[in-house]
């Protein structure tokens, strides 16, 4: 099994389609959330959900897939380096 590498938080991505010159207070308003609730997305600390994924893709004209397809990466990634314990096939 080879190993993929350690993808990058959402989060960080997302800073990168942040215009220079949009506050993150200013990208919460627009996108309709909190300054909070952004924030913690940006600096990792938060995933971005389906509801955000959507926010996102009319907001930076992106696809939803795009947002939830890195954060499923990323929190595999995350899974893998801890695998579950104790888990048996179904099956014989």
């Amino acid at each position: 099994m080879s190993r993929m590498f350690n993808p990058p938080h959402p989060g960080a991505v997302l800073k990168e389609y942040l215009p220079a010159d949009v506050s993150v207070t200013t990208a919460a308003k627009k996108l309709g959330v909190s300054r909070q609730a952004f924030s913690a997305i940006l600096n990792g600390r938060s995933g971005i959900t389906a509801d955000m994924a959507l926010r996102l893709s009319k907001a930076l004209g992106t696809s939803p897939d795009l947002w939830l397809g890195m954060q499923m990466q990323f929190d595999l990634w995350q899974a893998r380096q801890q695998a579950p314990q104790g888990v048996q096939k179904l099956a014989a």
